[in-house]
């Protein structure tokens, strides 16, 4: 009896991660549609690292077009706004997907993975604001 409800087991797992939904693409991941809440969700979360990318990316090219230049270092705005639109297209890239794994493990009904976008943006923040810091202190000192 035990082999029995085994095999039944499998039979259903089989059907159910095999079943599309009627409005899937031929190219659509296998599995069940999950809860809408959960899509959107994903989604509601995809355009919000979106938002932070587009940030990035705007935040850099005011750096570059609209700060003044810092005395003495004529390097100093490229070296901030640099690295902040190149952050941009990366949280952008990423952000879509992490949206695609989180939407396959929905839909297989397995764990989400935990999202590296965080640490990535705290750690590249952090370092482009000392950055930053050290081209104005060394703007100020040498060039008084």
């Amino acid at each position: 009896m035990r082999e029995t409800s085994c095999i039944a087991c499998l039979t259903i797992d089989k059907e159910r991660i095999t079943n599309l939904s009627d409005h899937a693409t031929p190219d659509a991941d296998q599995g069940t549609e999950p809860d809408a809440r959960f899509t959107l969700a994903n989604e509601r979360t995809f355009l919000a690292w979106s938002r932070t990318a587009l940030a990035l990316v705007v935040g850099g090219l005011a750096i570059a077009q609209l700060l003044p230049p810092f005395k003495g270092v004529p390097w100093g705005r490229p070296v901030i706004a640099t690295p902040l639109i190149l952050l941009g297209a990366i949280v952008s890239v990423l952000s879509y997907l992490e949206w695609k794994a989180n939407q396959r493990a929905l839909r297989l009904g397995a764990p989400l993975r935990r999202s590296q976008l965080p640490k990535i943006l705290a750690f590249t923040i952090t370092v482009i604001a000392l950055l930053a810091g050290a081209v104005d202190i060394y703007s100020r000192v040498s060039f008084r």
